[in-house]
This record gives C-alpha cells, sequence and structure tokens, in this order.
C-alpha cells in the first residue's frame, strides 16, 4: 500500500496517542470523521498498522531489569535456526529477537525483575535450548531513549 501525506498525519497522530477518538482525530489531520475512519481501517486492514498496544512501565511490574543476550547455535542451517526461533517466541521476557549479521548469531532483549532471575532464565530456559553454542550478555548501565515511534 502506497501511503500518502494523510496517511502519514494520522500514522503520527496514532503513535502518539492510540486511544484518540475518531472524532479528535479526523479534526487533527483534516478529514471528516467517515473519511478518516475508512483510512484507519485501509491501514489496519493492509497491515500498515499491526496492533494497538499499552506501553508499561517495567519497574512497576517487576520486570525493570533487561539484558541483551548475544547467542551463537552450533549449526546456522534452517533447521537450527528455525528451531531457535520455534523456542525463543514462547519465551515472554524476550522482549526481542533478532538474527544477526556479524559476530553472533541472535541478539535478544530480555525484561526481567532483576540480575537473579535473569540468571534463572539464561540456565534453565536460554542455555538448554538444542544447539546453543554459547551466551555472552551486556547489561546496559542506563537507558537513554527508547522509542517505538517510526519517522513518517
Amino acid at each position: 500500500m502506497k501511503i500518502d501525506a494523510i496517511d502519514r498525519r494520522i500514522l503520527n497522530v496514532l503513535q502518539e496517542d492510540g486511544r484518540i477518538q475518531n472524532v479528535e482525530l479526523a479534526r487533527r489531520v483534516g478529514l471528516s470523521p467517515s473519511a478518516c475512519l475508512r483510512r484507519v481501517r485501509l491501514l489496519e486492514d493492509t497491515g500498515v498498522i499491526v496492533r494497538y498496544v499499552a506501553q508499561i512501565n517495567p519497574s512497576l511490574v517487576d520486570a525493570g531489569f533487561t539484558v541483551f543476550a548475544r547467542v551463537w547455535l552450533k549449526e546456522q542451517d534452517e533447521k537450527t535456526v528455525n528451531g531457535f526461533i520455534r523456542e525463543v517466541m514462547a519465551m515472554p521476557e524476550v522482549m526481542e529477537c533478532h538474527l544477526m549479521a556479524g559476530d553472533s548469531d541472535f541478539l535478544l532483549r530480555v525484561t526481567v525483575a532483576d540480575l537473579d532471575a535473569y540468571r534463572q532464565f539464561q540456565i534453565t530456559r536460554l542455555n538448554p535450548i538444542k544447539d546453543v553454542q554459547n551466551v555472552k550478555t551486556d547489561i546496559p548501565m542506563q537507558q537513554i531513549k527508547q522509542s517505538s515511534r517510526i519517522l513518517l
């Protein structure tokens, strides 16, 4: 789908406030409510808008400790990679999983309560995955920026 300037305005407003009422959204982007709703539905139906979520303060729900785990697999064949992906997809502690080019095979962003909880996660859930050769963990000292907003 090719998006135009009006779609971009809609997407920018929705990235700021996904719960905005359609009437207010329409006013802010300069459309009638019915035309605005049609465009939003088209953006949803074509997959431009994937879903709406609530951003939660992790430190207030006992998940304020984030680490980045670099994972090396024993092999990089399709079966091994897909097996690892299947396992990781079932782990709610893994917030992001990226297949990497370069030194490691995967980069994971893991969010848990504290260092002890991460160590238990690594020992009991991550290391036992078939074909995991090595895991190296990087612990951020301070979060400087985090955003889910895409520049449009």
